[in-house]
């Protein structure tokens, strides 16, 4: 019985600490979401100056200048930006995503070159038969995206050995009502009519239009860096604010757990500790009327 009783003591002093760990973990993960919104949030304006930027070059350049060609997507290497985790905890996340990027890849021909961030997502990519050409390690917090976006630029336009990317798809969740997240897609490149026409419907906002000064051509090709700088930016931060929203409900999930673990496990100490009590009741009730015999 007395085995019992520590045993029990001993399972709910560990479920205890294992629920202050999770609530931590609960705390951590609400903020984290907290920061990489207002990131986005933030990058809006950002992307909008961008945009109204493309529209001054493409007013002013008339028939228009796109830097990739026509639009049409190429016959080369098909690059691919896949955003997962370097982390657990985060219930299916990972799974989802990969299962989403392979089928979405494998209706498109060609051969594909895939950049992986996150170990966990690597993986699984792995397994699929989508070996990563570049592999990178997931951001921890926002100041640390700009430089993960700086490094898949230049390693999608420049390769020892490889062409350029031409084509170039993103994949990662992105936030919906709530704390859920879905799996999207987006082709970055080539740039095509259809964006370009939804740029040049925009409208500047003081009756005074800007020009472009100097080359047209080299303003535009500095203004599609930074807006694809925003598109990777804004799918990272995206991916982050999703796999912590994920996280956040596999703590909600175990908090929960182990909330009626811990119940079970007092009702099973106090049940015990009843016995024992009532037990040691029983022996001294019986020595006490033993006694009583003798007298």
């Amino acid at each position: 019985m007395s085995e019992s009783y520590d045993s029990l003591r001993k399972k709910i002093e560990g479920a205890g600490e294992l629920a202050s760990v999770v609530r931590t973990m609960k705390a951590l993960a609400a903020s984290s979401i907290g920061q990489y919104e207002r990131a986005v949030h933030s990058l809006a304006d950002y992307y909008k100056a961008v945009e109204m930027g493309l529209f001054v070059c493409f007013r002013q350049s008339g028939a228009g200048w796109l830097p990739n060609g026509n639009g049409r997507l190429k016959k080369g290497a098909i690059g691919a930006i896949i955003f997962g985790s370097d982390q657990g905890l985060v219930g299916q996340f990972n799974d989802v995503l990969a299962d989403f990027a392979v089928q979405e890849l494998r209706s498109l021909p060609g051969e594909k070159r895939v950049y992986a961030v996150g170990e966990r997502i690597h993986g699984y990519l792995s397994d699929a038969g989508l070996p990563a050409a570049r592999l990178y390690p997931a951001p921890n917090s926002v100041r640390a995206i700009t430089p993960l976006v700086g490094h898949i630029l230049l390693d999608t336009q420049i390769q020892p050995g490889r062409e350029a990317v031409e084509t170039l798809y993103i994949f990662h969740h992105r936030p919906v009502a709530g704390a859920a997240y879905e799996p999207v897609s987006e082709l970055l490149l080539p740039l095509d009519e259809k964006w370009r026409h939804s740029l040049e419907g925009l409208q500047w906002p003081t009756k005074n239009l800007p020009q472009a000064i100097g080359s047209v051509e080299h303003t535009l090709v500095a203004l599609v860096h930074e807006y694809l700088f925003a598109a990777i930016f804004r799918a990272c931060a995206e991916s982050l604010a999703s796999e912590n929203a994920s996280r956040l409900a596999a703590m909600q999930r175990a908090e929960k757990n182990i909330g009626e673990l811990l119940e079970s496990l007092t009702q099973s100490f106090h049940r015990i500790r009843q016995d024992a009590i009532d037990e040691e009741l029983f022996d001294l009730i019986g020595g006490f009327e033993a006694l009583g015999g003798n007298s």
